[in-house]
């Protein structure tokens, strides 16, 4: 039986069966988007198919360094960190073939912890979509650098003169990807394997990256196939004595590594539309159709309210600076990447909208859900998109109330205060995420810079 085969309980445990595991590999993600997870025998994973399981809800109350928070609600010393109710989703079964004949299963949070669950916030956007009489599809795409390093060696180092897998600029490069093709035949291959196939492997510009871009698919599938992208992409690198990171800037020498996120919208099989693309209009220019522009306004409009679920990161703000491929204001454009939104024009399959924020940091589910989410408010408001740019973004002035927040802090402020945000996501999710923003920033304010003591220790 074929793992991507499997939609139901039954057949999951058929799955297993046939293939005489004693133990199976559930996984599910945290705030930040990094996967948590076990082993379960058999007989557990079962039992779990059937009534769900339990699993400590201090996933939800931790940061990426497993340091509790101090400002959430939903869990902490004062709730005792008890075990949260999971479900483990039967049609997330995929082959894991770094570990021979393994099988892995994506779970998620259930009841009271699904208000603050990132796969449970983007269901309830896709849900919302549907009710408006749309199919949510999207495409990921994330670029990464290769380091010739270990987990040990980076430390060992302070993070200092790591030594990348390539050396010097050399974007869509034949020699790179000739010369190291055993490395990208494996990262196709694994992606294939897990059902996370690549359209598109190629070199960026700067030492040792490179930039995938995964397949179009269901909004909900293409947040699972994201998420477990940069999870094993990790693992295969450190397999090969490679390290992997997905920091949206590592530093200040090159550009930013982005996370951009490919939306369209097509209508219900059962609407009075039919099947067809939401997006498309052929008798409209560029193909525009009145819902894409009143969903680009939507993106347009809410971005500076939802920043900091698609710029998660203190390091997320240092790759949003003119001139390095990633927008700096809440601006639109047709086919024009200096542009925070870029409208593709195409036919009915591929007319879409790329939303060039996006960060390689991001987690999937929530920057999926808020590039989403924004959009289909624009729509039921019929808003209208404004200032498009023509040209060079970065050289133009933007209206006052189309800038950014220029500092996670501020972006977690923005979240709070957005009504759209807490209808969209509701309160205990904004109320969570953005409380877990701030403690991000306060984290930071914690430590002293290089550029702190080279500036200061000798001068002031």
């Amino acid at each position: 039986m074929n793992p991507r085969d499997v939609t139901t309980i039954n057949e999951a445990k058929k799955i297993i069966t046939e293939r005489n595991l004693s133990h199976i590999k559930v996984g599910l993600f945290d705030n930040d988007g990094i996967m948590r997870g076990k082993y379960m025998s058999r007989e557990k994973f079962f039992s779990s198919l059937d009534k769900g399981f339990s699993f400590c809800d201090v996933v939800l109350g931790w940061d990426s360094k497993d340091h509790l928070y101090d400002n959430v609600s939903y869990t902490g010393w004062h709730t005792g960190y008890p075990d949260a109710p999971v479900r483990i989703i039967p049609e997330s079964c995929r082959d894991l073939p770094l570990e021979d004949n393994m099988l892995l299963f994506i779970a998620e949070f259930s009841e009271q912890a699904e208000a603050v669950c990132p796969r449970g916030a983007l269901r309830r956007v896709i849900a919302k979509a549907a009710d408006m009489g749309f199919d949510a599809f999207a495409a990921l795409e994330y670029e990464f650098f290769m380091f010739e390093e270990t987990p040990d060696s980076i430390r060992e180092k302070q993070y200092k003169d790591l030594q990348p897998m390539t050396p010097g600029w050399f974007g869509y490069s034949m020699i790179r990807n000739s010369t190291h093709a055993d490395l990208h035949h494996q990262i196709l291959e694994l992606s294939q394997q897990m059902d996370i196939p690549l359209e598109g492997l190629h070199t960026e510009t700067g030492p040792g990256v490179l930039e995938t871009a995964i397949t179009v698919d269901s909004a909900l599938n293409a947040a699972d196939k994201g998420a477990l992208f940069k999870t094993f992409m990790k693992v295969l690198a450190q397999q090969n004595g490679l390290m992997a990171t997905f920091m949206a800037k590592w530093s200040n020498k090159y550009p930013g590594q982005s996370g951009h996120i490919h939306i369209s919208l097509r209508h219900k099989k059962d609407s009075a539309n039919g099947s067809g693309s939401a997006f498309y209009d052929r008798s409209q220019i560029n193909n525009i159709s009145k819902i894409q522009r009143h969903f680009v306004a939507g993106q347009q409009k809410l971005m500076p309210q939802i920043l900091c679920m698609i710029a998660p990161t203190i390091n997320s703000f240092s790759r949003m600076i003119p001139g390095f491929w990633a927008p700096t204001d809440a601006s639109f454009g047709i086919d024009n990447r200096t542009t925070a939104l870029r409208i593709i024009p195409g036919s009915d399959k591929s007319q879409r909208v790329e939303h060039r924020l996006g960060s390689a940091d991001a987690n999937p589910y929530l920057a999926l859900a808020a590039a989403l989410g924004s959009g289909l408010v624009g729509i039921e408001g019929q808003w209208e998109p404004e200032n498009e740019i023509t040209g060079n973004s970065y050289e133009q002035k933007h209206p006052e109330h189309l800038a950014l927040p220029r500092t996670l802090w501020d972006a977690a402020q923005a979240l709070k205060k957005s009504d759209a945000a807490r209808g969209l996501f509701g309160d205990e999710f904004v109320d969570h995420f953005a409380a877990t923003r701030e403690w991000e920033e306060r984290e930071f304010r914690k430590h002293i810079t290089d550029w702190e003591l080279s500036r200061y220790f000798e001068i002031i």
